[in-house]
C-alpha cells in the first residue's frame, strides 16, 4: 500500500474476527515499532506480545476503554524505560505499529497507558520491571466491521504559516 494512502485510510478498529495474526506478521509489527524515531537513540522500548485469550481478557478488564482487547487476537503492549523522552519514543513506536498493521491489511486500535490509573497494574501483570512505564496497548486483528471515517478538521483550520 502506498504510504500516503495508508495514512489517509488508517482507522481505529475495535471489532475483530477470530482469524489469527501470524507469527511473521507479529514480528513485522514489532520490527516496525523498534525502527521508530528515538531521542538520542535511546531505544527505551520493549514490546510484550499477548496472544493468550486469558491474558488479553485480564488486560481488558483492567482498562477503562479497552474492553475490546479481549476480542482481538493480538495485543502488543509497549513499555519503555523511564527517562526524559520515554513517552515520545514509545508513542513513535506505537504509531509505527499502527501504520504497519494497516500496511499488512490488519486493523488496530491504540489504548492509552502512561496517564491512566491502571498503568502500573498492567505493567505488573505483564512482569515489566520497575523503572519501566506503560505507553500503550495496541489491539490488532482482522476487521470484523469496516470503520467509518471520523470527521477531521480541514487543512485550512490547522495550517498556520510563519505564525499561529
Amino acid at each position: 500500500m502506498e504510504a500516503l494512502e495508508m495514512l489517509r485510510t488508517r482507522r481505529s478498529v475495535r471489532k475483530f474476527t477470530n482469524q489469527e495474526v501470524t507469527g511473521e506478521q507479529i514480528e513485522t509489527l514489532v520490527d516496525a515499532g523498534r525502527l521508530a524515531s528515538t531521542a538520542r537513540n535511546q531505544q527505551p522500548w520493549e514490546f510484550v506480545v499477548v496472544t493468550d485469550p486469558t491474558m488479553r481478557a485480564k488486560i481488558a478488564s483492567i482498562t477503562e476503554h479497552g474492553k475490546f482487547i479481549a476480542d482481538a487476537p493480538l495485543c502488543i503492549v509497549v513499555v519503555c524505560r523511564d527517562g526524559k523522552y520515554f513517552l515520545e519514543d514509545g508513542s513513535a513506536a506505537t504509531q509505527n505499529i499502527l501504520l504497519a498493521a494497516r500496511a499488512l491489511g490488519l486493523g488496530s486500535c491504540w489504548v492509552a497507558g502512561d496517564k491512566k490509573p491502571y498503568a502500573d497494574n498492567i505493567r505488573r501483570l505483564l512482569g515489566a520491571p520497575d523503572g519501566y512505564k506503560l505507553v500503550s496497548m495496541i489491539a490488532v486483528g482482522y476487521e470484523a466491521v469496516k470503520p467509518t471515517m471520523p470527521s477531521k478538521r480541514s487543512i485550512e483550520e490547522v495550517l498556520h504559516r510563519e505564525r499561529f
